[in-house]
């Protein structure tokens, strides 16, 4: 059987107190199962917003997607993980990742340092969150992780230590220094995807698999929906657009039929959307929780 589905959305925009707790009752309504907030400059401080968002609601469990690790000590952050999974009756869900942004970490003055050694600092961050989180002085039950990213080491580490293993089905296009990012293919994920099970082949229990959806378009007319994004995505046709797992695209049966074959496919049961989509993506959690 298939693991069942659940759906988090991705809160990108800061608000004030009432209208922050609103948007997180709201998505409680249209019913995501998991509340989350990433670690950009410029968005919601993660922590606060998600203690902010379980005094809210009662239901979805709150998590980081995905805290950069590069703007974190790891002791440090393990005292905001355990503080923070305290105060929220143990709902966090704890997402790392190893941070894509140079310019956020130029606007910090923190250090942004090659592939290799932002991928080096992840591994000792959860090493130490591992070790940190199960002492005496931080008490709790384990907080699940999760771990995004696509190169190699982000897979063997997700293999070794994560309880979801997050899929962007995104590069970061060479030389960007502002996050510019170019989609992978359906088949360049089918490789990805296939790669993190020959590595998680041993683990006892499977993980979770997520992906990061970008875009939904609930539309009568894909194709049209499609030629809007060949300025953006000059390498790829009409067709290839449409295949994209970061993009669903179609009428709310379509989309429900996209996310249902991502699953058969690649094995994502746990879909995440961005905060703009959240509305629009509500209509098919609603279709698929009568499946």
């Amino acid at each position: 059987m298939p693991r069942p589905f659940r759906f988090g959305v991705n809160m990108m925009s800061p608000a004030p107190a009432d209208e922050w707790r609103e948007k997180c009752r709201r998505a409680e309504q249209l019913g995501y199962d998991v509340i989350l907030v990433p670690d950009h400059l410029g968005m919601p401080s993660p922590f606060p917003a998600l203690v902010a968002a379980a005094e809210a609601t009662e239901r979805p469990r709150l998590g980081t997607f995905v805290l950069n690790a590069g703007f974190w000590n790891p002791t440090l952050l393990a005292r905001e993980v355990a503080t923070t999974d305290a105060l929220t009756g143990g709902r966090l869900e704890l997402g790392l990742g190893t941070g894509y942004i140079q310019a956020e970490h130029d606007t910090a003055g923190l250090p942004f340092g090659s592939a290799r050694e932002r991928v080096d600092h992840l591994v000792r961050t959860v090493e130490e969150l591992e070790r940190l989180l199960g002492s005496a002085g931080l008490p709790g039950s384990r907080v699940p992780l999760l771990i995004g990213g696509n190169g190699d080491r982000m897979l063997r580490l997700t293999a070794e230590h994560a309880d979801i293993a997050a899929f962007a089905a995104v590069r970061l296009v060479p030389g960007s220094t502002t996050g510019t990012l170019d989609p992978l293919t359906a088949e360049e994920l089918d490789e990805r995807v296939a790669a993190y099970q020959r590595l998680a082949a041993d683990r006892k229990e499977p993980a979770e698999l997520n992906v990061l959806v970008q875009i939904v378009a609930v539309t009568d007319d894909r194709e049209a929906a499609a030629r809007e994004l060949l300025p953006r995505l000059p390498r790829l046709t009409v067709e290839q657009i449409l295949g994209l797992p970061i993009l669903l695209v179609g009428t709310v049966e379509q989309i429900t039929a996209q996310v249902r074959a991502q699953r058969e496919r690649y094995g994502f049961s746990y879909v995440t959307v961005l905060e703009p989509y959240m509305e629009a993506f509500g209509e098919v959690i609603k279709a698929l929780r009568v499946e």
